[in-house]
């Protein structure tokens, strides 16, 4: 009796764990990643229901099993890494950040987190924080609503057309209508990616600047990415629109060893040869620009803007009159 009842507590154990790991699952591809017949699936699925786990069930050919969203929040099944992962993400939502009132909460979940986590993985949290230092952020960006953010986010997995009012810039306003596709965190800003359906195209949206309108959908197929993904994206739109300066610099290395030389959010970069690239880059001020050229260690040749190439003749000077002369 008692190994029988270990073995159902076990069996749940795994059923819950793959409801978790994605979205849908058909009656048949539980029963075989179980091992048990199709009937006893959906015995499992009652008591997982009764323990207060909100399995939604539907009918048909595509019909199956999905976890959806109760009205309390149950236990989550996590490994030992997706553990670690938490408990770091929520010190550092601690410790702040970009997402608007996210500190206190994240403080309030790390104390029940940490609570219950075993020795081993108490130990690996407690020596990344006492081992690390962040750096502190050059400037405050805008804060972002985390139930916006989470919102976001759901429409971007469940593919699922949303509407929402946007302030622009310059301040005016108006209703979009897009498919969602990622989320990027770039700098201390959050932007939106998503596939424009009015303007048939891809656009960057700023995430603080959205207001989601409910409800979402209809659900849309997936389309082919932004060339370069998301993150690169939103490197090539938003930086450029962000600068104070930007530059379009001529460098003797190939396009593949400046790339690995930069962060994407310092330029882009287009070959030219084989051995030549061009890189569009720019930053709020010259000194920030000339570290970035510097940082390439690689012989370059700036044609614009005028104020760069004043600038650069004077460190130039400046680094000349730091040494002394040769013999």
């Amino acid at each position: 009796m008692l190994e029988s009842m270990l073995e159902t507590s076990a069996r749940l154990l795994r059923l819950l764990s793959l409801l978790q790991s994605r979205r849908d699952w058909s009656g048949a591809n539980l029963a075989e990643r179980l091992d048990v017949s199709e009937r006893t699936v959906r015995r499992d699925v009652e008591r997982l229901r009764d323990l207060g786990y909100p399995v939604n069930a539907t009918r048909g050919t595509d019909g199956g099993y999905r976890l959806g969203a109760g009205t309390a929040m149950p236990p989550l099944l996590l490994d030992d890494d997706e553990a670690v992962a938490v408990a770091v993400g929520m010190r550092t939502a601690a410790a702040g950040g970009s997402v608007a009132g996210i500190e206190e909460t994240s403080v309030r979940a790390l104390a029940k987190l940490e609570q219950v986590l075993p020795s081993r993985l108490r130990y690996r949290v407690n020596a990344l924080q006492t081992y690390t230092e962040p750096v502190p952020a050059y400037r405050a960006g805008p804060t972002v609503d985390p139930s916006v953010l989470t919102a976001l986010a759901a429409v971007c997995r469940d593919q699922e057309r949303l509407r929402f009012d946007y302030r622009a810039h310059d301040g005016s306003t108006g209703v979009r209508t897009v498919e969602p596709h990622r989320l990027v965190s770039w700098g201390r800003r959050w932007y939106l990616v998503a596939w424009d359906v009015d303007r048939q195209d891809w656009r960057t949206f700023r995430v603080d600047r959205v207001e989601p309108r409910v409800p979402t959908g209809p659900r849309f197929p997936p389309r082919d990415p932004p060339e370069g993904g998301a993150a690169a994206y939103v490197a090539q739109g938003v930086s450029a629109a962000a600068w104070r300066y930007r530059s379009r610099v001529v460098v003797h290395a190939p396009a593949e060893v400046v790339t690995e030389r930069i962060n994407p959010a310092v330029g882009v970069v287009e070959a030219v040869d084989e051995h030549t690239c061009v890189l569009n880059t720019g930053a709020d001020t010259l000194t920030t620009l000339a570290v970035y050229l510097g940082m390439l260690d690689l012989d370059f040749e700036v044609t614009e803007p005028p104020e760069l190439i004043a600038h650069i003749r004077d460190l130039t000077a400046r680094y000349a009159r730091s040494t002394p002369p040769r013999p």
